[in-house]
């Protein structure tokens, strides 16, 4: 944010405390997976991972150590049922490096809060819906694979 010196900056700010989560797939051919739900709980998860299943039938993911992702019962048990179809692999804990997908976020975040202001919480989801439904990312997700044996 540039302000004149000696100025003070005005942020301005709803003061809600409202939330909106947005779980993100990427594929090595380049096709991408993004929902956005309203809270990030072992439901939701389990419902994209599902959604996630039927798009792509069979599917490795790289994951990192949320909660959700790995301690949930209802999480492991559909993982479990699912081991034909759906394969995890763990990443390190605390390596957001080695996901491509947090690279997503990042950018999402820049182009989106940074400097930005939504006077209804409504305007702020349905913008974040429409970028991870129309930005293309273009990762080459096999750099950051390889970053995860190295």
């Amino acid at each position: 944010m540039w302000t004149p010196k000696g100025k003070r900056p005005i942020v301005l700010t709803s003061g809600s405390h409202q939330k909106t989560c947005v779980f993100g797939a990427l594929c090595i051919d380049g096709r991408q997976f993004f929902r956005q739900y309203s809270t990030f709980n072992q439901d939701t998860f389990l419902q994209y991972l599902k959604e996630l299943q039927r798009k792509f039938r069979k599917l490795i993911l790289f994951l990192d150590r949320a909660a959700q992702h790995y301690r949930s019962s209802k999480v492991r048990k559909h993982l479990e049922e699912s081991k034909g179809v759906i394969r995890v692999e763990y990443l390190p804990k605390g390596s957001p490096g080695l996901s491509a997908v947090e690279e997503c976020w990042r950018k999402g975040k820049d182009e989106l809060l940074v400097s930005r202001y939504y006077s209804k919480f409504r305007n702020l989801k349905k913008t974040i819906a429409e970028y991870y439904r129309t930005k293309r990312f273009r990762l080459d997700i096999t750099n950051y694979l390889l970053r995860n044996i190295t």
